[in-house]
């Protein structure tokens, strides 16, 4: 009789725990790392955990391409990708995709504009779903979660 009051327990305790976190997809040159948010809110961007060791590393040679995949939960809100890449002279560039509509894209490609550059760094950010009204008239929308991707560069 005890061990079924503790497995029925042990059953509504872990039908309680919180969903696992959405995971994205980086890929390039044949290699691919997933990984989980660095950062992550409620959709009302209140209730926040965040993740120090939730980077990847990837090698993503010079003038490759990086792809990227979203989790559904991710692609079915407004999500950016955010990037620094180095020019050939040392120079670094910061750039960012247009925000991607909810449910219109899974999976991006990013391709530096530049020839030999070299990507550095590339975030996903995903928006929550309230707009914080700025001094100036404009709206913000404030990032609910963030996948960073750190670059191995080595040749």
């Amino acid at each position: 009789m005890t061990f079924v009051l503790m497995a029925a327990v042990g059953l509504a305790v872990a039908g309680c725990s919180a969903p696992p976190k959405p995971e994205v997809t980086f890929f390039s040159a044949g290699r691919s790392v997933a990984t989980g948010p660095s950062q992550h809110c409620d959709e009302r961007v209140e209730n926040c955990t965040a993740d120090p060791d939730a980077v990847a590393a990837l090698r993503v040679p010079a003038d490759r391409p990086l792809q990227i995949s979203v989790d559904d939960s991710v692609a079915a809100t407004p999500w950016q990708v955010v990037f620094r890449y180095r020019l050939p002279n040392g120079d670094r560039v910061d750039g960012r995709s247009e925000v991607f509509p909810p449910d219109k894209q899974f999976a991006y490609t990013l391709r530096l504009p530049e020839r030999g550059a070299q990507l550095e760094t590339a975030e996903v950010h995903q928006f929550g779903a309230v707009l914080f009204q700025r001094v100036d008239g404009g709206v913000d929308f404030p990032t609910r979660a963030t996948w960073v991707l750190s670059v191995d560069d080595r040749s």
